[in-house]
């Protein structure tokens, strides 16, 4: 039994790195859409994002390692009941939704913004 709990709380140690590296993606996406700086580090942190965002909605809006959490032998199967607060971690996904909707909606209006300036600047070069 000690060795489930052991494992138990790597795959819990595990899923709060992973979450901290997905939310540190997250605040970059957002802080270089504020700052109009859409570019390939931006572009790769939005993957990471991308492919959690796939993964949570492929296992049917649940974390893939719930599953694992329960088998180890928690009751509930939550691998975020540790590190971070019960509030917090039942209500991630309406927190993110905004969030994803936002750094979409900012990185569309610089892309926008650069399509455009870039048009602008063929035609005073006449290219």
């Amino acid at each position: 039994m000690d060795q489930r709990r052991t494992l138990l709380r790597a795959v819990k140690s595990f899923h709060t790195f992973a979450w901290f590296t997905i939310e540190a993606c997250m605040a970059y996406v957002l802080y270089t859409g504020i700052r109009g700086q859409t570019d390939r580090k931006t572009g790769a942190a939005a993957a990471v994002v991308a492919v959690e965002t796939l993964v949570f909605a492929a296992n049917g809006f649940h974390c893939p390692l719930t599953a694992v959490a329960k088998d180890l032998g928690d009751d509930t199967g939550s691998v975020t009941d540790i590190y971070l607060p019960r509030w917090f971690a039942r209500n991630l996904p309406g927190i993110h939704v905004p969030l994803l909707i936002a750094a979409v909606v900012l990185h569309w209006r610089n892309l926008r913004i650069r399509a455009v300036r870039d048009s602008q600047r063929r035609l005073l070069l006449g290219r």
